[in-house]
Formats: C-alpha cells, sequence, structure tokens
C-alpha cells in the first residue's frame, strides 16, 4: 500500500484558465502553481496573498504575463482547489463586483457539495 498523497483535484467555478485570453507562458506558469496546490504546496507573496475577505481559506494567485497581472482566485478546501474566478487585474485593489462574485460562487458551491 502506498503512502503517497492523492493530489487534490481542481475544481472551477468560472471560465477555464486558457489561451487566449492568457499568454502560454501565463497559463503554463498559472497550471504549474495550481498544479503544486492541488499537492499540498503552500504558496505565499509574491505568488498568492490571502483574500480574508472572501472567506476562509481564500486566496488571490498572482500571475504576470508582460505588462498585464492575471488574478485567480481560490480556496482550498480539505478536498479540493477550489477557483471562484480568473481576472485581469487593473487596480492596486480588487474589485467589489470581484469580490461579491466570488463568496457567491463559494456559497453556492458549498450549498451543492455540502
Amino acid at each position: 500500500m502506498s503512502n503517497q498523497k492523492q493530489d487534490k483535484p481542481l475544481v472551477l467555478l468560472k471560465d477555464e484558465i486558457k489561451t487566449p485570453p492568457l499568454s502560454k507562458v501565463a497559463r503554463i506558469e498559472a497550471g504549474c502553481r495550481l498544479r503544486d496546490l492541488q499537492q499540498g504546496v503552500s504558496l505565499s507573496m509574491p505568488d498568492s496573498r490571502p483574500m480574508p475577505s472572501i472567506g476562509k481559506n481564500c486566496h488571490e494567485l498572482r500571475i504576470k504575463d508582460g505588462n498585464v497581472t492575471w488574478r485567480i482566485v481560490y480556496r482550498i478546501d480539505d478536498d479540493a482547489v477550489v477557483v471562484a474566478d480568473v481576472f485581469k487585474k487593473k487596480t492596486r485593489q480588487t474589485p467589489k463586483r470581484i469580490i461579491d462574485e466570488c463568496r457567491k460562487r463559494f456559497r453556492e458551491y458549498d450549498r451543492i457539495t455540502g
């Protein structure tokens, strides 16, 4: 019997992480970071920052793409890495609309899977 831990599945609640709109390099970077999370690697600044304004265990993954910065809002659950949104960051602060939409998606996901 193997002691190797099983990777957590990745659940996308909105959009795909694809090229376009992300460049191929940015898509690969996003995939590598998400794979790290699936394997239990804890990411911190500058790659990822906590987003307690969205909810418990929520984070914002940062992906540089030339002169554009993408954000992937995710939550680490016991059984999955759940992605609520992928968006192009244009300001320092995450827009309230994005925060509200992510909260709503996580609530709906919890209602369905709870």
